[in-house]
């Protein structure tokens, strides 16, 4: 079926309405203290105006591998927070709070392990295509290549970006078939959903813009450390809602190209 971003839109948006207090209970747990821990104890380095290329990636690197071990207990975390709202969002079974949790613990594995699969595919096409291109055409070729793949990886994410409502809401635990099934969703929509993703990107990206302009008092009138605990939590605020329209929203793309009902006819692929 033709895919309408006006009607997932607003679907999404009633969504979150109709059950606000459930879901910004979870979206708080879930999304907002794991932003709120990591933004407060975690803070990026501050990169010195007299630091060249190689001082950079070298602190970038120092930051990332001393809060790997954190950032990967988060992203479970907030995985298991996707899949428990996606559950929640599912009108056909209105499971209670309980209920969807549990079932985003039974569909955690499997989407990680979807995610990991299509990780490593992509990975793997990106090296083909850069490498090839570089062979043939040096350090342009090279670059061209690296361009050609990651507007191959944008499409493939658009084609696998219900992958999550698949695990979560049909009960598809095989990741093989939980991707296939994406892919099959997806077919014939793809420009209209990237194009959808994008102004959803865009609106994102300007409800931080707006974050940071409402801290500016704050940053000219308040010491540092009380502008860095401000900065953080309404940097976690906007994150979390961001976090929790974007899932309201996969939830609508796939109830839109699925239909009302289709997850138990999805089921007949396991």
């Amino acid at each position: 079926m033709k895919f309408d971003s006006n009607r997932a839109w607003t679907q999404a948006s009633q969504a979150v309405s109709a059950n606000r207090e459930v879901v910004l209970s979870l979206a708080g747990v879930f999304f907002l203290l794991p932003q709120l821990v990591f933004a407060i104890f975690f803070p990026q380095p501050e990169m010195g105006t007299g630091m060249n290329e190689q001082q950079v990636m070298a602190a970038v690197k120092a930051y990332y591998s001393s809060i790997l071990p954190v950032m990967i207990p988060i992203a479970l975390f907030q995985a298991l927070g996707t899949l428990s709202l996606l559950c929640l969002l599912d009108s056909d079974r209105r499971p209670t709070v309980g209920e969807a949790i549990r079932a985003g613990v039974k569909g955690l594995l499997p989407y990680l392990v979807a995610q990991i699969l299509l990780g490593m595919g992509l990975g793997a096409a990106v090296l083909v295509v850069a490498g090839v291109l570089g062979a043939v055409g040096g350090n342009m070729g090279a670059a061209i290549g690296i361009a050609v793949a990651l507007v191959f990886a944008v499409a493939v994410f658009v084609r696998f970006s219900v992958t999550a409502p698949v695990v979560a809401v049909e009960k598809t635990l095989n990741p093989i078939l939980a991707l296939g099934r994406s892919w099959t969703l997806t077919k014939g929509n793809t420009a209209r959903l990237l194009g959808f993703y994008a102004l959803l990107g865009l609106a994102m990206v300007v409800l931080m813009i707006f974050g940071n302009i409402l801290t500016l008092p704050v940053t000219l009138l308040a010491p540092a450390e009380v502008v860095k605990v401000v900065a953080a939590v309404v940097e976690s605020i906007m994150a979390t809602i961001m976090a929790l329209y974007f899932v309201a929203v996969i939830a609508q793309v796939h109830r839109q190209l699925a239909g009302p009902g289709d997850e138990r006819a999805a089921q007949t692929f396991e």
